[in-house]
Formats: C-alpha cells, sequence, structure tokens
C-alpha cells in the first residue's frame, strides 16, 4: 500500500482524485448512518457519527484546494479513483452485513437498520484506524500541506465508541465483528485493487504523451 499511496501524492491530478474519493465515501458514510435512524429514537452518539463523518467529507474536500484550487468540484465518476469499485466497496459491506444480521439477529426495520449501522461503522473504523495513518505517513515523508490528523484522531475516538454500543447489543458482538470484518477485508482489496489498477493505467498514459 505504501507505494501505491506513494505514486497517488506525486501526482496532482491522482492526488486529488484520491482525496476525492475519499470524501465521496466519507459522505455516503455520513448518509447510512442518517438513513439508519429510527425516526424519533435517535440518540446522541450517533448524530455525533452523522455530523463527523459529514465534517471529514467537507474536510477531504477542502484539502483539494491545496493541490488545485479547482480541482474535482462534483463526484462524478470522472473526479475519483475507480469509481464503480469505490461506490461499490461501501454498497456491498451494507448489503452483505444487512443479510448475515438479519439471519443471525432475526431482525427486521429499524432494529436491522441500527444493527447493519453498529457492525459496518466498526468494520469501517477499522479500517480507518490503518488506511488513514498510512497515509498520512506518505504525506509527512513528502512534507505535503495536505494532513488527515484531525480525521485521525476522530476515527479513533469512534472506534472506541463503537466498542461501547456494540458490547451493550450483543455479549457475542466480537465474532459477529470477525465475521463482517473478513468480508470488509475482501472488498478493500478489491477497492485497492481497482484503485492500483487505475493508477497505474494514467501512468502509462502520461509515459505514453511525453514518448
Amino acid at each position: 500500500m505504501e507505494l501505491l499511496l506513494e505514486s497517488i501524492v506525486i501526482d496532482k491530478r491522482l492526488h486529488s482524485k484520491w482525496l476525492n474519493t475519499l470524501s465521496m465515501m466519507e459522505n455516503t458514510g455520513a448518509r447510512k448512518i442518517s438513513a439508519s435512524e429510527h425516526p424519533v429514537r435517535v440518540n446522541e452518539t450517533i448524530l455525533k457519527h452523522a455530523a463527523e463523518e459529514a465534517r471529514h467529507a467537507y474536510y477531504l474536500k477542502k484539502q483539494i484546494r491545496k493541490i488545485d484550487p479547482d480541482g474535482c468540484p462534483t463526484y462524478e465518476f470522472r473526479y475519483l479513483l475507480a469509481p464503480i469499485q469505490s461506490y461499490h466497496y461501501l454498497q456491498s459491506l451494507d448489503v452483505l452485513s444487512s443479510r448475515y444480521l438479519k439471519e443471525n439477529f432475526q431482525l427486521e426495520n429499524y432494529a436491522l437498520k441500527y444493527a447493519s449501522y453498529l457492525f459496518v461503522t466498526y468494520a469501517i473504523e477499522m479500517r480507518a484506524d490503518s488506511l488513514y495513518p498510512a497515509y498520512q505517513k506518505i504525506l509527512d515523508k513528502f512534507e505535503h500541506p495536505v494532513n488527515v490528523k484531525s480525521i485521525i484522531a476522530e476515527e479513533a475516538g469512534h472506534l472506541e465508541e463503537m466498542n461501547r454500543m456494540l458490547e451493550s447489543f450483543s455479549r457475542n458482538w466480537k465474532s459477529h465483528c470477525e465475521w463482517i470484518c473478513k468480508k470488509e477485508n475482501v472488498l478493500f482489496n478489491e477497492w485497492m485493487d481497482a484503485i492500483k489498477e487505475n493508477v497505474n493505467s494514467n501512468v502509462r498514459i502520461a509515459k505514453v504523451k511525453l514518448s
């Protein structure tokens, strides 16, 4: 992953798309959290999570200006890295998790949406806990003006909160999280492979133009 992130960070166009892709995924996460909310039984933690994910999306968007003031104005495919797989990653994890939780907990409607919120958020926060620090390491290496340190701190806090909420939800939450995290790992690797192919394709095109 380190070499891939280096290839992205040293290329302004790819780096802008990478930040925009992360922003899109954070925004998708915020919208999914909001969609899982019960009309009236919404606690402060869920509101906090949705607000912070939306803020992360906005923050990442603003970071693009440090690379290109006019770069990646929307989440249209042409402004993303591996757009199909980037959208597919979170959507597929949500679907797989909902099916699994429905079967194992016999849940329906908002109870199922809440359970899915807990387990999917846990898996995503576990991933964020490794991805963002790896990205920040490369940014530091190149002394880049972009930084994601504030996101790293907040995601770590989210993970602690999810642990507490899952403990209240089920005594066996860890075994269920293990299954969902395995599925997430497969989807993440597929996503990273697609990102790598997209990056390599851009590098090949650039070389052809220079030749």
